[in-house]
């Protein structure tokens, strides 16, 4: 793929997607531990920090058998939610069942894109549509998305969907379209706007708080705090792309 130049259309679109990007962390991490993080909000023409790598920790310990809140948030709140047939709505965060082979033991674990450092859905891409945000966030400029789904067939954890309709009804912060790939944004609407992922909110609201959100370079920080104390592991480590999303109790 050929450089780009300064005022090409791409370098723009992406200029217009990067904003900034800060959160208010409070979650109870285990019984007797709270820890707490206050963001600073920047000007909202500020474009993502470098310094900054947003990420999740979910602790599927904490994850309840067949609850669905943050699969039922984040259709809310992108608006993926919208068809007769619920079955065929698009899920970019879905829950996986998983069973112990040896001990029998099974937990639901979250799944979604996972927002690598590494990203191989950004490699394949032939015009650039995935790209990576300073700040670690994964998205697709549907602008420039032409459908090929090379993206998705790189993808090791199966997180992206293609958009085989017309859409009705959409999100105005949440662009979809026909033809194009999607998934997990991490809500960027909301965290440029220094709010959490909505599946992190629906989280805590039920009481459960197996979803911590924060930066993970900033060693202040809650999720940061946690990683450094706890054992937590990446989904298909071996691979190298060094995720984003951190799970603890696989």
């Amino acid at each position: 793929m050929s450089a780009q130049r300064p005022g090409d259309p791409l370098i723009s679109r992406r200029a217009f997607v990067t904003a900034s990007a800060a959160a208010l962390v409070t979650a109870a991490l285990a019984p007797g531990v709270q820890l707490i993080t206050l963001a600073t909000a920047r000007p909202s023409n500020e474009p993502a920090s470098k310094t900054a790598r947003w990420g999740l920790l979910i602790d599927t310990t904490r994850c309840q058998k067949g609850c669905r809140d943050c699969v039922t948030a984040c259709g809310t709140e992108n608006g993926l939610q919208h068809s007769s047939r619920p079955s065929t709505d698009p899920q970019w965060l879905r829950i996986v069942e998983m069973k112990d082979p040896k001990s029998g033991r099974t937990q639901s674990v979250p799944m979604m894109c996972q927002h690598c450092a590494h990203p191989p859905c950004v490699d394949v891409c032939p015009t650039g549509a995935s790209f990576k945000r300073a700040d670690g966030i994964v998205l697709v400029d549907r602008h420039i998305c032409i459908g090929c789904r090379y993206c998705m067939m790189a993808c090791p954890y199966k997180a992206r969907s293609f958009v085989h309709e017309e859409l009705t009804d959409q999100r105005p912060l949440v662009p979809r379209g026909k033809g194009c790939v999607e998934g997990c944004t991490l809500c960027v609407q909301r965290i440029d706007r220094d709010r959490e992922p909505a599946c992190v909110e629906a989280c805590r609201a039920a009481g459960h708080d197996a979803m911590l959100f924060g930066d993970l370079n900033d060693p202040k920080s809650a999720i940061a705090q946690r990683v450094a104390q706890f054992a937590t592991s990446q989904v298909r480590a071996d691979l190298k792309l060094d995720p984003g999303v951190r799970y603890m109790g696989l």
